[in-house]
Formats: C-alpha cells, sequence, structure tokens
C-alpha cells in the first residue's frame, strides 16, 4: 500500500531582473526581521527573565511597519516576514529542550538567502507560479514533473553563493513500497572504496573535492590577490563559489545515486554507527571524510529504506568489524589502518573492508 508523504521538489529559477530585485529586497527584509525579534527576544530574556512568544513577536512586527525607519517592510509580501519569525520561534524551542544552540544572527554576506512562502502567498497551476507582490510568472525550470494533483503547502525561493537561484515546492506526494527482495547487504564506507559490500563488490570514491583541488586553490589565490570592496574581488568570489558550487553538487549526486540503488537491490541493508564529528577531528582524515559524504548517505538511506519499505540496521560503532575474522569468528589484537589485506590463523585470508562489510552484516542480522 502506497504512504503519503511530504517531499520537497528542487528546481532552478531564471527570474527577471525585476524578479531578481524583489527577491533580493524580500531576502533582506526577512533577515531583518529575523535579527530584530532576536534581538528583542535575547534583551527580554537578558534583562527581565521573560520569553517572548511567535504571537508577541508578529504583533512587534505589525508596530515596526508602522514607524517610519523600517517602513520599507511594506513593501514586500508579509508571508516570508512571518515564516521568519516562525522560523525563529522553533529555533528557540529546539535550544529550550536542548535540541539545539541558541539562535544566532543572520548575516548579508554569509547566511543563506532565502524566503519562505505559504498558500496565501503564491498560485502554482498549469505549470505556472507566481509569488505575491510580483509582476508574472517565474521561469522554473520544470526539470522533472510534480506529484499529480499536487498541492504545495510552501514554496522557498534562495539564491546560492554561486549566484544561482532555486525553488523549492513542497508537497504531498504518493509512494509505492518496492517489491519484496530476499537479498541483504552489509555496508562498510571508507575513503579508498566510497563503500564496500558484503558481496565483494566495492564502490568507487569519486573524491571530487580532489579532483577540483587545483582549480579550488587557483581561485582562491586569485580572490586573496583582490583589494576589498573592489568589482574585481567580487568577480573572483563568484568564480570561488562555483568552484564550490560544483564540489557540493557532485558531492550529493553520487550517494543519491549509491543509497538508491542499495534500497533498491536489498531487503535488508547494514550498516555501521559512526560518530563523522569526532572523526572529522582527526586532521589527516578530516578534509577526505568530509569528501566521502558518509553523513550524507546515512540520512539518505535513513529516509529511502523508509520510504520503500526496506529495513535499515544499524551495528554499534564500537564492534570490531575489520578485526574479527567472519570465517571463524576469532579477533585479532590489533589492526592498523595501514593492513589491508590479513590472514587469520584459521586459514581464510580477508580483504580488510570485505571482511568488515560481512561482519556488520551478520551483526545487524543477528541483533535484529
Amino acid at each position: 500500500m502506497a504512504q503519503i508523504v511530504k517531499r520537497a521538489f528542487k528546481f532552478r529559477l531564471h527570474p527577471t531582473n525585476e524578479q531578481a530585485d524583489e527577491l533580493t529586497r524580500t531576502f533582506g527584509c526577512a533577515r531583518l526581521v529575523h535579527n530584530k525579534a532576536l534581538e528583542e527576544r535575547t534583551r527580554a530574556y537578558t534583562l527581565e527573565g521573560r520569553r517572548i512568544s511567535y504571537v508577541q513577536s508578529s504583533a512587534t512586527l505589525t508596530e515596526w511597519k508602522r514607524t517610519d525607519e523600517p517602513a520599507f517592510l511594506n513593501e514586500v509580501s508579509s508571508v516570508p516576514l512571518q515564516q521568519a519569525l516562525r522560523h525563529l520561534q522553533a529555533a528557540f524551542t529546539n535550544f529550550f529542550t536542548q535540541r539545539a544552540e541558541y539562535p544566532t544572527f543572520k548575516s548579508r554576506k554569509k547566511s543563506r538567502h532565502s524566503a519562505e512562502y505559504t498558500r496565501s502567498a503564491f498560485t502554482c497551476r498549469d505549470g505556472r507560479l507566481t509569488l505575491a507582490k510580483m509582476d508574472g510568472s517565474l521561469n522554473v525550470v520544470w526539470s522533472r514533473p510534480l506529484p499529480e494533483d499536487a498541492n504545495p503547502s510552501t514554496v522557498t525561493v534562495s539564491k546560492d553563493a554561486a549566484g544561482r537561484w532555486f525553488v523549492s515546492i513542497l508537497c504531498e506526494d504518493r509512494i509505492s513500497p518496492l517489491p519484496p527482495t530476499a537479498n541483504t547487504v552489509g555496508v562498510d564506507v571508507g575513503i579508498t572504496a566510497l563503500a564496500t559490500l558484503s558481496t565483494g563488490e566495492k564502490i568507487v570514491n569519486p573524491r571530487h573535492e580532489r579532483t577540483d583541488r587545483r582549480k579550488l586553490a587557483k581561485a582562491q589565490r586569485n580572490l586573496a590577490r583582490k583589494e576589498k570592496g573592489s568589482a574585481n574581488r567580487q568577480k573572483a568570489r563568484l568564480t570561488l563559489a562555483r568552484v564550490h558550487a560544483r564540489i557540493t553538487d557532485r558531492r550529493r549526486d553520487h550517494p543519491h545515486k549509491v543509497t538508491t540503488r542499495l534500497v533498491r537491490e536489498n531487503q535488508t541493508v547494514v550498516i555501521e554507527d559512526l560518530t563523522v564529528r569526532t572523526m572529522v577531528k582527526n586532521h589527516s582524515l578530516a578534509r577526505a571524510i568530509s569528501d566521502a559524504s558518509w553523513r550524507e548517505m546515512r540520512s539518505m538511506l535513513e529516509y529511502k529504506a523508509q520510504w520503500y519499505r526496506r529495513e535499515l540496521l544499524v551495528v554499534d560503532r564500537w564492534f570490531p568489524s575489520s578485526k574479527l575474522c567472519s570465517a571463524c569468528g576469532t579477533t585479532q589484537r590489533s589492526m592498523p589502518l595501514g593492513v589491508r589485506t590479513w590472514v587469520c590463523a584459521c586459514g581464510a585470508v580477508h580483504d580488510r573492508d570485505v571482511n568488515a562489510a560481512k561482519n556488520i552484516l551478520a551483526a545487524g542480522l543477528a541483533e535484529r
């Protein structure tokens, strides 16, 4: 039976100059509202020990619009401004429940440029998307169709550091489970091979950052030589951002293909619980680990397994998958990272990564 999930569909956007100016103003107003509301809530909590709710912040926003200084807030749609307050409220809720750190101020240069519109502030019909207070529909590159009879709940317009515009449309989608299969697989992630499967297959690690490292270094040197505040520095910054965007896009695309394949071909996928945040503190491996996108792979496996009714099992991070012989069960005393092939006392010859993947699969199936 198909399940209904909320899913975001992201598309490229090519606004006109007038639309780009309107969206840029909206981004700035939403950022201003966030910062002013955060400042007000911080002052109230620090000096008076009281918390300000979303309703109170919304009433304050109405007062700001009536004053002369931030009167330009009336020039853009009010919905993205209200959404900025809702996101701030969610950030404070996460902070007080100890799920996140204290909210921070947004910077024009470093923060993400985005604005979120709810149903009352946009129309999406017959392949045409129109936002409130904007003349004409947006030029969206519909690279894939929206779900049939889609009724979007929110539309988020954003602009990245490379100057590319995007629109993300959130709507409900009906996903049918994949046909059941008897296949199971253990996955051992690594750097030399992105993923080694218990079947003996090794999925290559493209090393996207390493491939473009020379272009990245050249763009960084070029930016460092430019005078701060100059037009040439802005051009160099944009060139550097485009190199970073290329690396980011490729890092995201490859794990999507790998995880989709694993979920489609196997009923049960077993992985190891890795603390990537701790592992990247090793400065010798941090760059390679970040480039491998292990964390993204796990999150993709989690939601795809849920979508398609597959089983994802996670083995404890302290399980000695590399030191354990998958043939006889003997545990070696030590297994340095430089050892890629080893021979057990029972005579079994092991590839380190394949052996680890087999042990991960066995441990996961034994614990479920």
